[in-house]
């Protein structure tokens, strides 16, 4: 398999930020390179997505500060971190009261360049790690960002549809808004592009969605764009981020943390015996807010190696592949594999009956002479517990553990009822 690595390492020099030509550059090149299928779709600043709009798309050419001599001690080409992302165009000189308001650096990481957005209210500012800072003398600085705001552009996304036997889908989302961040955010986007060139050559029960969006509008116009096939179609979903280094493995459990897609999850980790950590869905802080989010009701989980915010380097220009790692890609995408084909061979029954279903008529009770009353009450009530919990959501695994049955017993009665068309496979 060609290395995961040499994809992120391609990205990452790129800066991306919520809407812009960043954002197209990383889709074309993984459009070119890996998924030649890939949709690049658009949509219209200013259109209203629920309680948001699409913000005007943002583009820079330059962006620096220069000294009293004419030095350069802030130059966005040398890191495009430098900038605050949605800074707006000026050209001026300022005193040095008026530069420390638009300056930006962490004295507890002094060799780190922050990573800092005003996506929604206009503002200019720089990043500079805290050791540059303490270098700066003078009184007199220029500051000059190259910027412009088009109200009439787009927000680009990217979008991979792999048709399975079935209409139901799995969905995989990544964000690919971040600049210059290896783990947070090229890894998922990484991850993301290797297992779609994985699903593309196996047999899929079930079809396969993947979205490439930025994040928070990105996802909000995503689903205000798709929710009723998001509702009708999609049986698990998850979110990959910061899912490159070495350190740990992550899980963020949906909102009520028993769907199919945290228990698939977990058991994919179980099977590789993989150490993690779990957290709830209080623990969110990326796209899984807005498919968990109320009124939206699309349970998605969250798979990471170490969580977002938890490592040191986390939103820094630190966070570089001195922490991702091919091993630590491959470790990401072994795991997504796994849950892909836990997935995929998942039975979902479904029940084609409203309300409990007259078993007589179909002759399914047991004749009394064969069994004890009590067996044939509680045969009964395995059938129609089982068929209380067919609502396509629950694989058979989970309904066995609902209704304390074997799994032996549990697929008994699931041919049982197939045959007798009382249920279908999703």
């Amino acid at each position: 398999m060609e290395k995961l690595i040499t994809l992120a390492k391609k990205l990452y020099p790129i800066n991306r930020s919520i809407t812009g030509k960043g954002i197209i550059q990383t889709l074309k090149i993984v459009k070119k390179k890996h998924l030649p299928k890939l949709n690049i779709k658009k949509i219209r600043s200013g259109t209203k997505v629920y309680d948001w709009r699409i913000p005007p798309e943002w583009n820079i050419k330059n962006a620096y500060i220069k000294d009293e001599s004419g030095k350069k001690i802030v130059d966005y080409k040398r890191n495009n971190l430098h900038i605050v992302s949605y800074s707006r165009k000026i050209s001026k000189y300022v005193d040095k009261k008026e530069l420390d308001k638009h300056l930006f650096s962490i004295p507890k990481k002094p060799k780190a360049i922050p990573y800092v957005t005003s996506y929604y209210k206009s503002f200019w500012g720089f990043c500079i790690s805290h050791k540059e800072r303490k270098k700066i003398k003078g009184n007199k600085f220029f500051v000059h960002i190259d910027s412009n705001f088009n109200k009439k552009g787009h927000l680009p996304y990217g979008e991979l549809y792999l048709k399975g036997k079935s209409s139901k889908e799995i969905l995989i989302s990544t964000y690919i808004c971040h600049p210059s961040m290896a783990n947070n955010e090229i890894s998922g986007p990484v991850v993301s592009t290797f297992i779609a060139k994985y699903c593309k050559n196996i047999r899929k029960k079930y079809s396969m969605r993947f979205i490439f969006v930025p994040e928070t509008i990105g996802a909000i116009a995503y689903i205000n764009k798709n929710f009723k096939n998001l509702k009708r179609n999609v049986i698990a979903s998850y979110c990959l981020t910061c899912i490159g280094d070495e350190r740990n493995y992550s899980i963020i459990l949906s909102k009520y943390g028993n769907d199919l897609s945290d228990l698939t999850a977990l058991e994919a980790l179980k099977k590789l015996k993989i150490k993690y950590k779990k957290y709830t869905y209080l623990d969110r802080g990326s796209d899984e807010r807005q498919f968990n989010s109320f009124g939206i009701e699309v349970p998605m989980t969250v798979i990471s190696r170490t969580k977002f915010g938890n490592y040191p380097e986390y939103h820094t220009s630190l966070d570089n592949f001195s922490i991702v790692t091919e091993n630590g890609l491959k470790g990401g995408y072994r795991v997504v594999k796994k849950i892909v084909n836990l997935l995929q061979n998942k039975i979902l029954p479904y029940s084609k009956i409203i309300c409990e279903p007259m078993l007589s008529k179909r002759k399914l009770y047991p004749t009394r002479s064969a069994l004890s009353k009590s067996k044939i009450d509680q045969n009964i009530r395995n059938i129609l517990s089982f068929m209380s919990y067919s609502n396509g959501k629950n694989d058979l695994e989970k309904i066995s553990n609902l209704i304390s049955l074997s799994k032996s017993e549990t697929k008994k009665i699931f041919k049982l009822l197939l045959k007798q068309k009382l249920i279908i496979e999703l």
